[in-house]
Parts: structure tokens; C-alpha cells; sequence
């Protein structure tokens, strides 16, 4: 059997104010660690929880765009994160309560359900530097992009 090419991603969502603005941000790598494809993308008034699970749906759907259906059957997909509630609800560890991150959870776990190699596994915030910072800065323009009205 030969050795299948390995993917890194790492994801994170996060919300300021909890709920409050949501962003999340995916670093997609190759197995040489460099990255292949990074994205933000604002959500809207959400939790974190929800923000986090929102980046691993978004990355799931991504990888299968970018590589194909017969490709993505040939990569070995690690993901990591610094939310511990997703990766050891992934994981079957923690149960899951929320009715939306019910929703969130099976649409992520049928989409991995696809790939052949799936691992997921947790990381420290400080090793999640790249998603983290895509995260902020998608939130700051955000915030740089509101409109205000002048005050009288």
C-alpha cells in the first residue's frame, strides 16, 4: 500500500462578546507544511462554539473543491484546532447538547465520513497562530467597514 499525501488543516472561529461578531479562518497545508490556500470569512453574530464549528465545515467543503472527489480519496486529512469541546466532541469523547452544534457536528462529521484518512486533533492557541490571526483580522475589518453616524 503506498503512503498517502498527507494535508494539514487548521481552523479556528472565534466571537467577540460570545455571542458578537463571528469570524472563522482556515490554513489549508501540504505535507511539506506549506500553506496551499488560506480563508476568512465573517459570520455574522454567533457564538465561539458555533464560529469554530463553521471553520471545520467550511475547510471540509473546501479540500473536496479543491482536490476532487478522486483525489481527496488518495490524501490523508489532519485537522487541528485549539477549541478542545470540537475535537473531543469529534472525536466521540464529549457529548453535544447545543441543537445547532447537533446540526454543525453531523453536517462535519458527514462530510469527513468521505475521506478515507481522517484525524483531527487538539493544538495549543499558540501553535494555531496562522488560523487565529485570519480569525482577527476578518474581524477587524469588519469592524473598520461599519458604518456610523456622526454624533451631534
Amino acid at each position: 500500500m503506498t503512503k498517502k499525501e498527507k494535508i494539514e488543516i487548521f481552523i479556528d472561529g472565534g466571537a467577540r462578546g460570545n455571542p458578537g461578531p463571528a469570524a472563522l479562518g482556515v490554513v489549508i497545508k501540504n505535507q511539506k507544511g506549506n500553506a496551499i490556500k488560506k480563508y476568512s470569512q465573517f459570520l455574522g453574530t454567533e457564538t465561539n462554539n458555533i464560529a469554530e464549528y463553521s471553520a471545520l465545515v467550511f475547510a471540509l467543503k473546501k479540500i473536496k473543491l479543491i482536490f476532487g472527489k478522486a483525489k481527496i480519496k488518495e490524501l490523508e486529512i489532519e485537522v487541528f484546532s485549539d477549541s478542545q469541546l470540537l475535537v473531543e466532541q469529534l472525536n466521540g469523547r464529549y457529548k453535544i447538547l447545543d441543537p445547532e452544534i447537533q446540526r454543525l457536528f453531523l453536517e462535519a462529521w458527514n462530510l469527513k465520513v468521505e475521506l478515507p484518512v481522517f484525524k483531527i486533533k487538539h493544538i495549543s492557541r499558540e501553535e494555531n497562530k496562522e488560523a487565529d490571526y485570519l480569525v482577527n483580522q476578518e474581524l477587524d475589518s469588519q469592524q473598520k467597514n461599519k458604518f456610523t453616524l456622526p454624533s451631534f
